[in-house]
């Protein structure tokens, strides 16, 4: 059986990775947040707004507990889910978790390379969002780094560089495709 979940700071390239390294295995991939939204049938965002912080993390906890089951699957979770409840306990004793490692540069470079809008780039000037990304970032890690397996990964510009860190991970999980 294979269960991994990738987890990592925004930007980290969670669902990148985790798309292309479901497809190379064969196997479903589910984004944590997507997940919550069909679940749902709201935004994150919407979720937030209507039942603040606390609501919303209760509700992608049971929804983690969900995926977390499923059997043979590659899970991308948001950038904050394992900093609250139990669950960085929980998915250590659910399956392979690794933790994308990336600098405060290379985060903000994907940030501001990625295609979707993010509420937390809006509004700041770059410096503030490199600010913030160190910051909350110091603040995160040491649940990130309870991990078993600990990926750093490049600016991913191209194919290639997404390539060489599934390859990584693969490594990583001794996994042979």
């Amino acid at each position: 059986m294979i269960r991994i979940i990738l987890i990592g700071y925004m930007g980290a390239g969670k669902t990148t990775v985790g798309k292309e390294l479901a497809k190379q295995l064969g196997v479903p991939f589910y984004d944590l947040d997507w997940y919550i939204e069909t679940r749902m049938r709201k935004k994150v965002k919407e979720i937030f707004d209507e039942r603040g912080e606390e609501g919303f993390r209760t509700i992608e906890r049971n929804m983690l507990h969900e995926v977390a089951e499923f059997e043979d699957v590659v899970i991308a979770c948001g950038g904050g889910t394992p900093c609250f409840f139990d669950n960085m306990d929980y998915i250590n004793g659910q399956g392979d978790v690794v933790y994308l490692r990336g600098k405060p540069e290379v985060l903000f470079r994907h940030l501001k390379m990625g295609k979707g809008v993010r509420p937390l780039l809006l509004g700041k000037t770059d410096e503030e969002l490199i600010s913030y990304i160190t910051d909350t970032l110091k603040t995160r890690e040491e649940y990130y780094l309870r991990a078993r397996h600990v990926i750093d990964i490049p600016f991913m510009k191209d194919d290639d560089q997404v390539r060489l860190t599934i390859d990584k991970v693969k490594e990583e999980l001794n996994i042979i495709s």
